[in-house]
């Protein structure tokens, strides 16, 4: 005799039973899953979400400027090189390179700086000064540039300094640190810490914000961390925009949002690889996702977009900073994708508003 399947919400609910037992299972750790520690994950035992092929209309819930950007579909990218083939790497970041500086430098024209190019302790640093920002204003910015962990560098560390300055009106200290293929992990790190130093050197930690996206966001809360480690004091406040801080990447969204976010539409693990020079990925160093926040972390304000490939990892660096007593901020931008529009939508204006009100008031703490 056949047994008539229980109706759906009886079966939902024995479903979501079991999945609360997985969770709480005494043979798993629990409180590392919480703290969004790697362990071992439950949906191995679990099946898939099955999802039927559909297309993503451009949502009428934004700006024009922000439709018109999302219609324009997705970047075109090309094949990532062998991890072991460093010309090859070499020829695609210096592609990349030209392309966004030719983008960057239509947006730089207005933003009238003085900029100056030192060197601290070996690394080259890009002074920035707003215009209309006094010689004696003791504020800094220490701006990590974004690019993949392997891009950005030189002219386009500049002029992504020259933005950043604009959008905090603050002086800013853009760090051009070294990259793979020929400098991976540690390096890049190394130059960012020298740099945190050497700026320690001449202001006190709360005159002092850092922060990055993207890449910088990993790079910024990286040297948080081991600056902190190292004994040095913490900045005023951080800014991490739509930050790579999991470069396991083990989030949600980047399985939810492949294809979907425009601007990253595809893994980064190659890329991951290449910068991590045979380091674990888990590493905290490597993704501050998984560091220890309640040995100190300063006030931070984190922004991500809904279509963002990196939204959990911006999702997850909240809610670990709030379990840890860290006071930070979350910012989601309406279908957004990886670092928003391109700063040409008022979604855009939207979020360096809240920026600005944000390191205007760490910053405001100034004796």
């Amino acid at each position: 005799m056949l047994v008539p399947a229980p109706p759906r919400s009886v079966a939902t609910n024995l479903i979501f039973s079991d999945t609360i037992y997985q969770l709480f299972r005494p043979d798993l750790d629990v409180a590392a899953r919480l703290r969004g520690e790697p362990t071992m994950a439950i949906s191995d035992d679990l099946p898939a979400l099955a999802v039927p092929a559909r297309e993503i209309p451009v949502p009428r819930s934004v700006s024009p400027q922000a439709r018109a950007m999302l219609a324009m579909g997705r970047t075109e990218t090309r094949e990532y090189p062998a991890l072991d083939d460093a010309d090859a790497w070499r020829a695609m970041i210096k592609a990349a390179d030209e392309a966004v500086l030719s983008m960057l430098l239509g947006r730089a024209s207005g933003l009238p700086s003085d900029v100056e190019e030192i060197e601290v302790a070996g690394v080259r640093v890009y002074t920035i000064r707003p215009q209309d920002v006094p010689v004696d204003d003791r504020r800094v910015f220490l701006d990590v540039h974004g690019g993949a962990l392997i891009m950005g560098g030189g002219e386009c560390c500049r002029v992504m300094g020259a933005g950043t300055a604009a959008r905090v009106g603050a002086p800013v200290w853009a760090v051009d640190y070294r990259m793979p293929p020929d400098h991976p992990y540690p390096a890049p790190l190394d130059d960012c810490v020298a740099a945190y130093r050497a700026l320690l050197e001449e202001h006190r930690p709360d005159e002092i914000i850092v922060g990055g996206a993207s890449a910088g966001g990993n790079l910024a809360a990286a040297l948080i961390l081991r600056a902190r480690d190292e004994g040095l004091p913490l900045p005023a406040a951080a800014v991490l925009n739509t930050p790579e801080v999991d470069l396991t990447e083990s989030g949600d969204t980047f399985q939810t949002n492949l294809g979907v976010d425009t601007v990253l539409p595809r893994s980064l693990m190659p890329a991951n690889l290449l910068y991590a020079g045979g380091h674990d990925l888990a590493d905290p160093y490597l993704s501050p996702l998984f560091g220890d926040f309640a040995k100190g972390f300063p006030p931070t304000l984190l922004a991500s977009g809904t279509r963002d490939l990196f939204l959990s990892n911006t999702v997850r660096m909240h809610r670990a900073l709030r379990a840890a007593g860290v006071p930070a901020e979350l910012h989601v931008l309406e279908a957004a994708p990886h670092a928003a529009f391109h700063g040409a939508a008022p979604e855009d204006r939207d979020l360096d508003r809240e920026v600005r009100r944000f390191v205007d008031l760490h910053w405001g703490r100034l004796a």
